[in-house]
Parts: C-alpha cells; sequence; structure tokens
C-alpha cells in the first residue's frame, strides 16, 4: 500500500451515472450497491443502485464506475488488511 498521503487523488462524478476515481490502490469491497475503495488518501466508500465497475486499471491507479450514485464517503483512516477493517467498523 502506498502510503503517501500528499498523492493526487481526483474524483468527478457525471450526471451521478458515472464515477471515475484516480489514486486507487484496490477495490476492498463491491456488490451492486456499495463500492469501497483503498485510495492514496484513505477509504472512499461510494454507495447506489446497479453499481459496476467498468474499467480498474491498478498501473495508472485508474477506477471507472457506472450506475446510480447516491452518496460517496471519504475517510482518512488507512485499513492494511480486512482484519483492520472490520476492527475499525466495530469499534
Amino acid at each position: 500500500m502506498n502510503n503517501n498521503t500528499n498523492a493526487n487523488q481526483n474524483v468527478y462524478l457525471e450526471d451521478r451515472k458515472k464515477l471515475t476515481v484516480s489514486g486507487v490502490e484496490h477495490v476492498d469491497k463491491f456488490n451492486e450497491n456499495i463500492i469501497v475503495i483503498v485510495s492514496t488518501n484513505g477509504l472512499i466508500t461510494i454507495k447506489g443502485e446497479n453499481l459496476n465497475i467498468n474499467k480498474l486499471n491498478l498501473d495508472d491507479a485508474n477506477l471507472k464506475i457506472e450506475g446510480q450514485i447516491d452518496s460517496i464517503v471519504y475517510s482518512n483512516k488507512s485499513f492494511n488488511s480486512k482484519k483492520g477493517l472490520l476492527k475499525n467498523m466495530f469499534k
């Protein structure tokens, strides 16, 4: 995991139906209603309906999502593993 908090990260939302995110390290969770992304600057949680990852390119750290996007939530917390994610969720 890249711990460089100064890395550039951009989020571009078009018509609440197309989302492009840069600075993506990996996708932690994904289904048609929620996507949790680990990014260079922390976690990003996207909620909506019929969410679909159209492109995930970890070489250039970009992610493209389509679907009805209802919310985007940012967290400064950085998780190194799923165990850490679960531990922090149930604090």
